[in-house]
């Protein structure tokens, strides 16, 4: 039996789904449509192998991810963020345009340090 996390709001329990510096951003690129490993890969530069097969894995043990493998040879195998998954993408919305807006912000200001 998983230890109980006291958590004064739901915030703990989100981020803790979320957590790192891959799923939120490998659950935006299912958003849209199923893929596979290899696109997955290519679309995440700077991610390993190894770090994009542990985050798939704990995203379809959290409920996020649905694994489909086809019985094809060779293997294929693709990945489609789940309705819970999509609602939590929505739920991150405003959060991502805060980080876009903070990340143009802090551009700016070091733009300007520079030109003074």
């Amino acid at each position: 039996m998983p230890a109980n996390k006291p958590y004064g709001c739901g915030m703990g329990p989100a981020l803790e789904v979320v957590g790192g510096k891959w799923k939120a951003v490998i659950l935006c690129e299912l958003l849209s449509q199923s893929r596979r490993f290899g696109e997955l890969k290519r679309l995440l530069s700077g991610i390993s192998e190894k770090m994009l097969i542990q985050q798939l894995r704990e995203l379809e043990s959290d409920g996020l991810v649905d694994r489909v493998a086809f019985p094809e040879v060779p293997p294929r195998v693709e990945y489609s963020a789940t309705p819970l998954g999509i609602s939590l993408v929505e739920a991150m919305a405003p959060l991502a345009d805060w980080g876009e807006r903070y990340e143009a912000q802090r551009a700016q200001a070091s733009a300007d340090t520079a030109g003074s």
